[in-house]
């Protein structure tokens, strides 16, 4: 099996992208045009900050119900590697996002029942992303996950931590484990949980 990858959400300081070029993760998101998250960056910031990330790890821009030709500028202009939808984007939108910019587009699932992953596992996204919200931080009911009958490569997110989170990718094999809130102390980015993260789903 592939290693399982690990990406670090919800960067907004130049501190915080230093612990992650520290830490050396696979994939760094952004969160962009969602005002009500106190991790909101504009597209300056998110193209500095994008700046003095490591080119060896990628850089996803992730917004909410986005309009679709401002948010397509966040690959255009070099500030994201990927695209994630974090709303009820449909599988319209994804065609349209892809062929606007041309890069992998995450679509991020709430799973609440199995068919909330079926629906979604048919929208033709690259990757999903089963979360139990909109960054809640919470751990939706695994039992509704069958890893084996997912079609489409997923990053698993919702409620990991530094302690459970390589029981969690050894368990369900996903294509990469997503960690936010889990790498925060006071709602801040906390680099030795960023550290102790990273290196227990290299571990794996």
């Amino acid at each position: 099996m592939e290693n399982v990858k690990i990406k670090l959400c919800g960067l907004f300081r130049e501190c915080d992208v230093d612990y992650v070029n520290e830490a050396m993760p696979d994939f760094a998101g952004f969160i962009v045009m969602f005002p009500k998250s106190h991790r909101n960056i504009d597209k300056e910031t998110a193209l500095r900050l994008r700046a003095r990330l490591s080119p060896k790890i990628k850089s996803v821009a992730v917004s909410v119900n986005a309009d679709i030709d401002e948010f397509a500028e966040f690959a255009r202009c070099g500030a994201a590697d990927i695209l994630q939808c974090h709303g009820d984007e449909n599988a319209d939108y994804i065609a349209r996002l892809r062929e606007l910019t041309g890069v992998p587009i995450i679509k991020a699932v709430k799973v609440t029942c199995v068919e909330d992953i079926e629906k979604a596992d048919g929208m033709g996204a690259d990757f999903l992303l089963l979360d139990s919200g909109t960054g809640s931080g919470v751990q939706f009911d695994h039992t509704l996950m069958e890893p084996s009958k997912i079609k489409t490569p997923f990053f698993l997110a919702g409620g990991l931590t530094p302690e459970n989170i390589a029981d969690a990718a050894r368990k369900f094999k996903p294509y990469a484990v997503d960690i936010s809130s889990g790498i925060e102390t006071d709602k801040l980015k906390d680099r030795e949980k960023i550290l102790k993260a990273v290196r227990a789903v290299r571990m794996v």
